[in-house]
């Protein structure tokens, strides 16, 4: 009587001996490696770390603002950025103008430390447009973790310009000069006057030597962690940021 051959048991499958990243090598490469970084994001989609670190320098750049600057000069200065509106509220009687402006300078505070929320969710749309793009217009596979995680690691490098400006401010940058939307000169924006031009400006601010190297970054991660060429996803990355370009310059025609 003869019997079944006994399967032999199934080998482990072979480690590949490249080890896991840290989270904080992953950061430092996003920086000088970034290849290495988007990588590993096929191996773990964690995000936490750069999104921490973001927050941190969020804070810390608020209170710098709220020390050296104050919420009050801040909010001005905002509003100088859109004429028509500073035009109405000057139009309007003392004491609707001061209550105005406290509602203004609490608007002004609130967003100022609820940021990284705000900055979040950003980032999630963000992920969810290129994903999106990617999957159905390329022919793509990539999973809503992996999208959202290159994003937060590609945006993380932005802190180079929160640190600057940091800097700036405590050096003793002219207070009635700031803005939170252009707070260095890393734009040709800096350098125009949002009154004078106030599309000009919109325009220029976009030609932003941080903002770019983001975009790359978006580029380099998008391609490393799919199949498509790094052309394409540079392609959707610009065109996604030409587009939103468009809008706001026509925004600031048309009620700047």
């Amino acid at each position: 009587m003869s019997t079944a051959p006994v399967a032999a048991p199934t080998a482990p499958a072979p480690d590949s001996g490249q080890p896991g990243l840290s989270q904080g090598m992953r950061i430092v490469n996003a920086f000088f490696a970034p290849s290495k970084t988007f990588d590993d994001i096929k191996r773990s989609a964690a995000w936490w770390a750069p999104f921490l670190l973001m927050a941190v320098f969020s804070y810390a750049f608020v209170g710098v603002v709220a020390k050296k600057v104050g919420f009050e000069q801040v909010t001005q200065n905002q509003m100088r950025l859109n004429p028509k509106a500073a035009e109405r509220i000057e139009q309007m009687p003392a004491d609707q103008r001061a209550q105005q402006m406290r509602i203004q300078v609490a608007v002004t505070k609130g967003i100022s430390y609820g940021f990284p929320v705000v900055n979040l969710i950003v980032l999630v749309i963000m992920a969810a447009l290129m994903m999106a793009s990617l999957n159905f217009g390329a022919g793509a596979e990539i999973p809503f973790k992996q999208a959202l995680a290159v994003v937060i690691y590609a945006n993380m490098v932005g802190i180079v310009k929160v640190a600057l400006a940091i800097v700036s401010l405590l050096a003793g940058a002219d207070p009635e000069g700031f803005t939170f939307q252009n707070p260095v000169a890393t734009n040709l924006g800096y350098f125009v006057d949002p009154v004078a031009s106030h599309v000009l400006y919109t325009a220029a601010s976009a030609v932003d030597v941080v903002v770019i190297w983001i975009l790359v970054l978006n580029g380099i991660g998008f391609a490393r962690i799919s199949k498509l060429k790094m052309a394409t996803t540079m392609s959707v990355v610009f065109g996604w940021y030409l587009l939103i370009t468009l809008i706001s310059v026509g925004a600031a025609a048309a009620f700047g």
